[in-house]
């Protein structure tokens, strides 16, 4: 039976009226319900980048050590030694919401399978997590729910865990975010690609059956909530780690060989999205037999069977010839295997049931004809300038820094961590709770370093500065460890962008990512942008959620935060003046939430992490450690609680500007221990370089002793940090 189309129909297809007019307009005719469904897959804000493409095309995402940047499942970057790194991030936001284990647990099933889809095994995964209020009502199961679903998905299939954030803040009640990335690494010779080539090829089909959950999942991402959003259920995805797991094993054993000629993973739009990408990147057609599709559901129709979101499937062109001994490697892992279809040189998406065709439609249509919208935009307004005199200082910084330490934003995440497996596959040489996450490259000395970063009050305050910022964060965490930073990519997650406020956010954030990029070698080779995060029209912060990664050549020179050496000396690399606009301090403690965030010098940031990571490297640095959310003696205390070792601090600024000097949030800042025999030297070297060095004071004992205030000791510091975040969660 034909269903009309109607334009009630068109709208619940997340399709605009005009929208269906241009479908009108390139077809010449009516499409059917099952061809409405793949246009509104194809053509929503997740698949299509309608709303950001324009933008995003400003970015930087070239550079010799780049191997495949934006547009392939996720981007390869050169690491020597005839190897790549093969990364992404992406959200699962949305179906977080709605049901947390499942939707953490599938955004971990799904940025794996990007990853090994290009040849990569896995060797680490991260996440970006950001919930409302703890107060709200919501809060604690969602984090309980997020936190069980990526360990129970990431620990079965045997990934470490290697590092990420979570924070807490009101703007995320209604619409929390789940950002997850997956680092692999691959022989680079041996890396696949999504585009399909040759006339007559088959089109095969592996991994799991296909069933009707997820169906929608693509244009529920690119919707913003309501109060009926808990409808919406139906809507997220269920995983199997186990099943992913064998089909990693297959698709590696598959592509030690020659058969493999393109390979997709069926994500967002599941198999429209997979098939259409296939065939366009190779300018070819591709006819479809949905009869031979698994299915694991009775009487599932065309419509369903295109635009499920089943977890654990592959698309792929192979090789005829080659046909036959990849089916024997996919039954000996127990997995499907199905040949749906062949490459044709027609241009067409011809998709048939039942005997007969329920579609055929233009790829190019489908994949280049789409809107692409250039959307009206105001500048977000620039805060003023928040000057240290106007915050009110503290009597005592030493229980203010017990205050910082044992709240909400910068309490220990041990809880979080240690439900996730960070040690599996032996290579994690640098645990969560650092600066930047580090694995071995397996047989080898040489390391990858990973860090996920940004401070969405930063770029709500100012977005082109926020963006700067987060750019330079991950720069610093990389830098800190060692390590060179060597590309990125992104989560760009942001409210409804037809309101001009909201793109304005985004447009400032992606300038001020750009610039950041270009300043610091550092390219965006892949990325994922979620729009319509709100609920009822409050949108979220802007959060720009950046992932990058960095290379050591010997992880015997790897610096970590703890400090070590009784006697050594405390070094600050970097100039403090004290900024306190959008600082914890100014929003925690004075309750003040006005104010600029602090400037970036994106030269000052080059220079002193270049000069951190080779005296880290030259074997002159015992500890090191970035400065950023909370300040300074931020910093320092959770140096000592990572060593179990104290300090004596001296605070060389006056009486009214100390709460600053220890509190502000300046950028491009580091706290180094160095030893008393070559402290000098590198104090030297710091001054030749035009690098501001500041002597803050020596380790031993068990206390934080701050010069004419109170002692802390290290004991009752560890209590306030490690606990609040158990007792929250079992309050």
């Amino acid at each position: 039976m034909r269903i009309a189309i109607t334009p009630e129909i068109v709208a619940q297809h997340g399709l605009k009226p005009e929208e269906y007019a241009q479908i009108l307009r390139l077809l010449n005719r009516e499409p059917n319900i099952t061809e409405l469904g793949i246009f509104s897959a194809m053509w929503n804000e997740h698949c299509s980048y309608k709303s950001s493409r324009v933008w995003l095309r400003t970015m930087p995402t070239t550079g010799p050590q780049v191997v495949c940047g934006p547009g392939e499942n996720a981007g390869v970057v050169d690491i020597g030694d005839g190897l790549v790194a093969i990364f992404k991030m992406e959200s699962h936001n949305h179906p977080s919401f709605i049901e947390p284990y499942q939707g953490a647990a599938t955004g971990v099933g799904g940025i794996m399978r990007d990853v090994f889809t290009m040849g990569a095994r896995p060797v680490a995964n991260l996440n970006a997590l950001r919930f409302g209020a703890p107060e709200n009502g919501r809060t604690r199961h969602l984090v309980s729910g997020v936190v069980a679903g990526i360990g129970g998905y990431g620990n079965c299939i045997g990934v470490p865990t290697v590092g990420g954030e979570v924070n807490f803040d009101p703007g995320y009640n209604g619409n929390i975010l789940v950002n997850a990335m997956c680092v692999g690494i691959a022989r680079a010779d041996r890396v696949f690609y999504s585009k399909a080539s040759g006339v007559g090829n088959p089109v095969v089909y592996v991994g799991s059956k296909t069933g009707r959950d997820g169906i929608h999942g693509a244009s529920m991402a690119s919707a913003e909530f309501d109060d009926n959003s808990e409808e919406k259920r139906p809507t997220v995805q269920v995983g199997d780690p186990f099943t992913e797991k064998l089909l990693l094993e297959a698709c590696l054993e598959l592509m030690a060989g020659d058969a493999v000629i393109a390979i997709q993973d069926m994500g967002a739009a599941g198999l429209t999205c997979s098939a259409v990408e296939m065939a366009s990147k190779g300018g070819l057609g591709l006819a479809l037999d949905l009869d031979r599709v698994p299915c694991r559901e009775t009487g599932m129709s065309a419509y369903e069977m295109m635009l499920s979101e089943s977890q654990e499937r592959m698309l792929m062109v192979l090789h005829p010839d080659r046909t036959g001994a990849a089916r024997e490697i996919f039954e000996r892992w127990e997995l499907d295997f199905a040949v749906i279809g062949e490459t044709t040189d027609s241009g067409q998406f011809q998709i048939r049931h039942q005997g007969e065709i329920v579609a055929d439609l233009p790829v190019r249509i489908l994949a280049e004809e789409g809107p692409v919208y250039q959307r009206p935009w105001t500048p977000a307004p620039q805060a003023a300038f928040l000057a240290a005199e106007d915050v009110p200082g503290t009597d005592d910084p030493v229980a203010t820094l017990g205050k910082l330490l044992g709240g909400p934003h910068l309490s220990s995440r041990r809880w979080v961590w240690e439900q996730y497996d960070h040690m599996v596959m032996g290579d994690t040489v640098q645990r969560p709770g650092g600066d930047a996450a580090v694995v071995r490259v397996h047989d080898s000395r040489k390391g990858l370093a990973a860090t996920v970063d940004v401070t969405p009050r930063y770029c709500a305050a100012s977005p082109k500065e926020g963006g700067k910022q987060a750019i330079a964060e991950a720069f610093r965490n990389l830098s800190a460890v060692g390590a060179k930073p060597l590309a990125v990519t992104d989560c760009l997650n942001f409210g409804n962008p037809e309101r001009p406020e909201i793109m304005g956010q985004f447009v400032g954030c992606i300038e001020g990512l750009g610039e950041a990029c270009r300043a610091l070698d550092m390219p965006i080779v892949s990325g994922n942008v979620s729009l319509y995060n709100e609920t009822n029209g409050a949108a979220i912060p802007p959060t720009p959620a950046i992932g990058a990664i960095g290379v050591l050549e010997d992880i015997g020179c790897m610096a970590t935060l703890a400090f070590k050496q009784e006697g050594d000396e405390i070094l600050l690399i970097g100039e403090t003046a004290g900024h306190l606009g959008q600082s914890l301090y100014a929003r925690e403690i004075a309750g003040r939430t006005d104010g600029a965030p602090p400037p970036v010098d994106l030269a000052a940031e080059r220079r002193n992490g270049d000069f951190v990571r080779h005296q880290i490297l030259s074997g002159n640095v015992t500890a090191a450690h970035d400065v950023s959310d909370g300040g300074l003696l931020v910093a320092v205390a959770e140096m000592a609680l990572a060593g179990n070792m104290g300090c004596a601090l001296k605070i060389p600024a006056p009486a009214n500007r100390r709460h600053a000097f220890l509190f502000g949030e300046d950028q491009a800042r580091y706290v180094l221990s160095v030893s008393p025999e070559k402290a000098d030297a590198l104090i030297a070297a710091a001054r030749s370089g035009n690098v501001p060095v500041l002597k803050l004071g020596t380790l031993g004992g068990k206390d934080i002793a701050l010069e004419g205030y109170p002692m802390q000791t290290l004991a009752e510091l560890r209590r306030a940090h490690e606990n609040w975040f158990p007792a929250y969660m079992e309050s």
